[in-house]
């Protein structure tokens, strides 16, 4: 191989080697982002899921009060 051919396969090589840092630190950074949604999700439906039974419960005291 000549000179100029190493050249340019050390140089995609090394673009190589930088799209990969830059790949890694984005699947880093969407990993936490999942992460903090996924989060988020579990707390809002936990809210949800309180709501629905204070809602229910309500339900049951008007039925009660329409018995008497």
């Amino acid at each position: 191989m000549a000179a100029g051919e190493f050249t340019a396969l050390e140089q995609k090589v090394d673009e190589l080697i930088d799209l990969c840092t830059t790949l890694g630190r984005e699947n880093k950074a969407l990993r936490a982002q999942q992460q903090a949604w996924t989060t988020e999700r579990a707390k809002l439906i936990e809210k949800n899921e309180l709501a629905k039974s204070r809602v229910e419960s309500m339900i049951t005291r008007l039925k009660s009060l329409e018995q008497d």
